[in-house]
């Protein structure tokens, strides 16, 4: 099931058309944030919300995924080498982001809270999550 975007209003759709079109242009190369936002014309929070968009648009429409490295910027690809390294660098953001949302928040909560079952349920579900970014990292 395809994620929503907050931001699934016309702007939003307009704006990840213009970047859209802009990255197909600049192809193979890809584009940094502010190049990005120069090309199209908008504000930051503009070019957030069509990148958001554009993310939704890629998966309604079947389009190549969409990576950014900080190298390349944002840029569409098909290579399995690209892919794999980007997906496995965002993961690992993504494993760090648990870590320490269970070690700093949940974790003290559950300290002071050790009866509370909704927090139990938290935890339990949260480790398991990091144990498969983990085997996925």
């Amino acid at each position: 099931m395809p994620r929503r975007s907050r931001r699934r209003g016309d702007a939003a759709r307009a704006h990840a058309l213009c970047l859209c079109r802009i990255l197909l242009e600049a192809r193979p190369a890809g584009l940094h944030f502010p190049q990005l936002r120069a090309a199209c014309e908008l504000t930051p929070a503009q070019t957030r919300s069509g990148l958001a968009m554009l993310r939704d648009l890629i998966t309604e429409r079947g389009w190549p995924p969409l990576i950014y490295t900080r190298h390349e910027g944002y840029q569409f690809t098909a290579d399995p080498v690209e892919l794999e390294i980007y997906e496995t660098a965002r993961v690992r953001v993504l494993l760090t982001e648990v870590r320490r949302l269970v070690t700093g928040t949940i974790a003290p909560h559950a300290t002071l809270a050790p009866d509370d079952k909704r927090i139990r349920h938290i935890v339990t579900q949260l480790n398991a999550v990091e144990s498969t970014l983990d085997l996925i990292a």
